[in-house]
């Protein structure tokens, strides 16, 4: 039987030059133009997930990362 990978992962998740796990961030798509410069930078759009977190990550993978 094969193995699927959840679709929401392959999505969402990109892997550094390292092999650390980046998640894409919220409130960056759309209505920048309301939000003040410092809260734009504040909320970056990557951010590199922690060893729990990508443990789960890495669940929804059927081989792994």
């Amino acid at each position: 039987m094969t193995l699927k990978t959840r679709s929401w992962v392959k999505k969402r998740v990109k892997l550094t030059w390292t092999w650390k796990i980046k998640l894409a961030k919220s409130c960056k798509r759309h209505l920048l133009s309301d939000k003040s410069k410092k809260a734009k930078k504040r909320n970056q759009y990557w951010k590199i997930v922690s060893d729990a977190e990508a443990k789960k990550i890495n669940r929804q993978l059927p081989h792994g990362v």
